[in-house]
């Protein structure tokens, strides 16, 4: 079965900045349509699980929550399944779980038709997450 194991999180002053991971497993086919976007997910205590960043596995379009444009980056290396989120310039209100899932595309309703969204009900697959505490 799938698996998705974060690693990377920590704790870091405002301003600073940490690389998540995610590294995948148990894909059971080349091009599986249920899992064609990886993505990263934040949950802080008290809110619900909000999309930050997701990755298109076969193109590598990416889509962003508004509130990490500009600050945080989506990878992927293909060759070792392994996803990476790029956090920098980071705030106090960037503290949170944050989860790697694995889903399919959406509609877009930017004119790029299917792609991958930020949206958690598009993710069938978690991991279970790395914390990123900031003060």
């Amino acid at each position: 079965h799938v698996q998705l194991v974060e690693s990377g999180g920590g704790a870091v002053q405002a301003g600073g900045s940490l690389r998540l991971s995610c590294a995948a497993s148990g894909f059971t086919a080349s091009r599986d349509y249920l899992r064609d976007c990886m993505g990263w997910f934040r949950q802080a205590l008290g809110k619900e699980r909000e999309g930050v960043a997701t990755i298109d596995t076969n193109s590598g379009s990416t889509s962003y929550a508004d509130s990490v444009k500009c600050r945080f980056s989506i990878s992927r290396d293909s060759a070792n399944n392994t996803v990476y989120l790029r956090m920098s310039s980071l705030k106090i209100e960037d503290a949170a779980m944050y989860y790697c899932a694995a889903g399919r595309r959406g509609w877009c309703n930017d004119g790029r038709g299917y792609c991958c969204r930020t949206a958690p009900g598009d993710f069938g697959d978690w991991g279970r997450g790395t914390q990123v505490t900031v003060s």
